[in-house]
């Protein structure tokens, strides 16, 4: 064997000693995950926003039950893809996650630069629950159906709010406008909050939010509600219709809340971070307040999450060209 060879061979060798050590090492790491370290949770909306107040719910005793610090950041704008972007360039360490909704899975729909790939640069963790998304309007309007809105809005007088281009509300509204035939303005804010007030001032005609984010304004009768958006009617709003037994095909939309991470974080921690997630979500008191937020359960493996973003991303792509949506 000449020189040459037996160096190539003892790299060779060298690396096949050394690529067994790989899971050896991602395992190690996982059980030394948490250390001393802080656990930065960004929220892509803003405070007060649904995914906020779902998020806080379930993150607050699963920080308890790691026994390690998880500091929310709300990073809005962009339809939640700013918050996403940092979260996609974040080391895939477990202490960067990213509590998002089903904006995600409609991001690339409404921007086709985005700086990040949503399936490929993150894991799926656990999914909170979803949560019906509720059309309203202010008593102002004097608008007492669904049937009356969209007979009000065949001019194409009426302008929608949002949490921005993209978000959830963006796109639920979207599906909405597209089913009943109805020409719209898009009027986009930073955040859910700031949207809920311009519609109950009456500036603004009419959105669709989570319904956790519009229950106050309903229970303080700032805020109609005409319908859910929800696949079936919600326990929290009962009485309230569907879009779909409205009579407006295709206009429900799936409104899930979750955690996602950096893609390549070690999946020794995605898996504890799952079956901790899931411990907390069984928590009767954790269980009461997603309830009362309106939030109904939908249990996901990782590996479906993923699989379920994957798609969504591709039936929003596909809806989106076919019914020609302009999300600006």
């Amino acid at each position: 064997m000449t020189a040459h060879n037996r160096r190539h061979f003892l790299k060779l060798s060298a690396g096949a000693l050394a690529a067994p050590a790989l899971p050896r090492i991602a395992a190690a790491q996982a059980t030394a995950w948490p250390s001393a370290k802080t656990i930065r949770a960004i929220v892509p909306f803003s405070a007060g926003s649904t995914i906020d107040i779902i998020g806080r719910i379930v993150l607050d005793p699963l920080s308890r039950q790691l026994g390690q610090t998880i500091v929310v950041e709300n990073r809005g704008g962009a339809g939640g893809s700013l918050g996403s972007a940092a979260v996609a360039k974040a080391d895939p360490d477990g202490y960067t996650l990213l509590i998002n909704a089903a904006a995600h899975s409609g991001a690339p729909a409404a921007y086709p630069n985005l700086p990040y790939d949503a399936a490929a640069d993150f894991s799926g963790v656990a999914i909170f629950g979803s949560v019906p998304n509720v059309l309203l309007v202010a008593p102002s309007k004097d608008i007492k159906s669904l049937q009356e809105l969209v007979a009000k809005a065949k001019d194409g007088s009426m302008t929608f709010a949002s949490a921005g281009v993209g978000s959830a509300t963006h796109w639920a509204a979207e599906r909405f406008i597209v089913s009943a035939g109805l020409k719209a303005t898009h009027v986009p804010f930073r955040g859910g909050p700031e949207a809920l007030t311009e519609v109950m001032t009456g500036r603004v005609d009419f959105i669709l939010i989570g319904i956790s984010s519009g229950l106050p304004f309903i229970q303080n009768k700032q805020l109609v509600p005409l319908a859910v958006s929800s696949a079936k009617r919600s326990p929290t709003l009962p009485d309230l219709p569907t879009t779909l037994e409205a009579g407006y095909k295709d206009s429900d939309f799936n409104y899930w809340n979750g955690m996602l991470v950096p893609a390549k974080t070690p999946s020794p921690i995605i898996e504890r971070l799952f079956a901790e997630t899931t411990k907390v979500l069984a928590l009767p008191e954790v269980q009461q307040k997603l309830s009362a937020q309106g939030v109904e359960p939908a249990p996901l493996t990782p590996n479906e999450i993923d699989a379920m973003i994957r798609r969504e991303i591709a039936l929003n792509l596909k809806i989106a060209k076919e019914a020609g949506l302009k999300f600006n």
